[in-house]
């Protein structure tokens, strides 16, 4: 009996509690989609339809789902500063927007960054996306309300850009175009491959989705830009302004919307902000990154090795920071003695920075050591330190001081116990000599 239970019913209650334990994943993961409040910012016209008036912004609620049938509208509450006109109800198939970033625990002070504007449909004129509006003719689908929205997770653990539409209106909002990236801030080492994600998704039941697409990377810094890649998806072809050393991943552009760029050797020029740009016709989502090269410096001290010191000398010793990036440094020096205390410095006389052919930078600190005014003992260590974003720096040098030491105890004894024996030795042979005196007279 025992044998037909375990071999019968176990099977059967095993699948009954896996079952269930499944239907609560699936539950859990449909209702972990957020409710996020955004800012609707939106521009005023001008008086007589001249120029734009002043920017204004509204408080919205955006109750995100994965299914539309999901959205109950009738039983969702409406906070009281909220304006029931700004409530809506996005439907996103992907889930981009349930990531757990979007979503922070009940009660938590951090809240992830949501703003929400107007969205025009247009063709675009760069060379590498007229292609996908070769039509003159706007299709019938565009005549909805479209918006285009950013999303930033918590931590900066992800940026979102969705084009939504929905029917004149309605308040029923479905993404069809979104464009996401993990690596809202990268820093890399010298040298290192890079790679600055990004992906995208489409609504397949859209129109624009099957009708092609384009992808742009493009740097900005300190007011300079310029396009890095260009892709024409439709046409397969790259624009003629690749830069060199960087590239795309085509394969998995075209079969799972990897846009992601790889830079191949990271260079200091390379830092700055990365915007991805993702087209289908008439619509455009993008989402930017922070890209930092961050190089330590490589310390030397000369000269190498020091020379001895004598009490009352003057040293100079010249410590030479080279080959880092960014320019954020701080160099100091300090003393370590014999009796394994460190002591400060100071900073020195610190050069400006100097900067050379592959943008890295380099600085210099000289030392004046006088020993007549620093107890140094018989020597140490002297150490130049320099802290820099990309870590800390040290590098030391053997002072050895001679001409000045400061008996021991055990020195001391010595000492005294050397004078007794010669004095004793001096009284035996005097009172040698004098007995053999004394016997030559008698």
């Amino acid at each position: 009996m025992q044998s037909y239970c375990f071999v019968y019913v176990f099977p059967v209650l095993f699948k009954f509690i896996v079952g269930f334990f499944l239907v609560l994943l699936v539950e859990a993961s449909t209702g972990s989609c957020p409710v996020l409040e955004c800012w609707f910012v939106q521009e005023k016209a001008g008086r007589g339809g001249g120029l734009t008036g002043a920017t204004t912004q509204e408080k919205s609620l955006l109750h995100i789902q994965t299914d539309a049938q999901s959205h109950d509208a009738a039983s969702q509450k409406t906070p009281a500063d909220i304006n029931p006109d700004r409530v809506y109800f996005v439907t996103d198939p992907a889930a981009t927007l349930c990531h757990h970033s979007l979503n922070p625990p009940r009660g938590s002070i951090k809240k992830p960054q949501c703003e929400i504007n107007p969205f025009l449909p247009q063709p675009s004129t760069l060379t590498w996306v007229a292609s996908l509006t070769d039509s003159a003719l706007s299709p019938i689908y565009l005549e909805a309300e479209w918006f285009s929205s950013a999303f930033q997770g918590l931590n900066e653990q992800l940026g979102i850009s969705t084009i939504t539409r929905a029917p004149t209106g309605s308040k029923e909002h479905n993404v069809i175009l979104s464009v996401t990236s993990k690596t809202l801030s990268v820093k890399s080492r010298l040298g290192e491959p890079v790679l600055l994600d990004c992906g995208f998704w489409t609504d397949p039941s859209s129109p624009l989705s099957g009708s092609g697409f384009a992808v742009e990377w493009r740097y900005q810094f300190r007011g300079n830009g310029r396009v890095v890649v260009a892709y024409d998806g439709k046409r397969d072809r790259l624009a003629d302004t690749q830069e060199e050393g960087a590239t795309l991943d085509f394969e998995g552009l075209h079969e799972k919307g990897n846009a992601s760029l790889i830079l191949q050797e990271a260079k200091v020029r390379h830092s700055g902000t990365y915007i991805c740009s993702v087209y289908l016709p008439y619509l455009l989502a993008q989402v930017a990154l922070d890209l930092e090269i961050v190089e330590p410096p490589s310390l030397s001290i000369h000269p190498s090795p020091l020379p001895l010191a004598v009490p009352g000398q003057t040293l100079n010793i010249l410590c030479e920071a080279s080959g880092f990036a960014p320019l954020s440094l701080d160099l100091s020096w300090e003393f370590k003695g014999a009796d394994g205390k460190s002591r400060p410095l100071g900073s020195g006389s610190v050069t400006g920075h100097r900067q050379t052919w592959d943008g890295t930078y380099s600085q210099s600190t000289r030392l004046e050591l006088d020993t007549s005014k620093l107890d140094l003992g018989t020597g140490g260590e002297i150490t130049c330190m320099a802290v820099h974003p990309g870590g800390t720096r040290r590098a030391s040098a053997t002072l050895n001081v001679i001409g000045f030491s400061t008996p021991s105890i055990e020195d001391s004894m010595a000492m005294v116990g050397v004078a007794l024996v010669l004095y004793g030795l001096i009284k035996f042979v005097s009172w040698t000599f004098s007995s053999s005196d004394f016997q030559v007279k008698y």
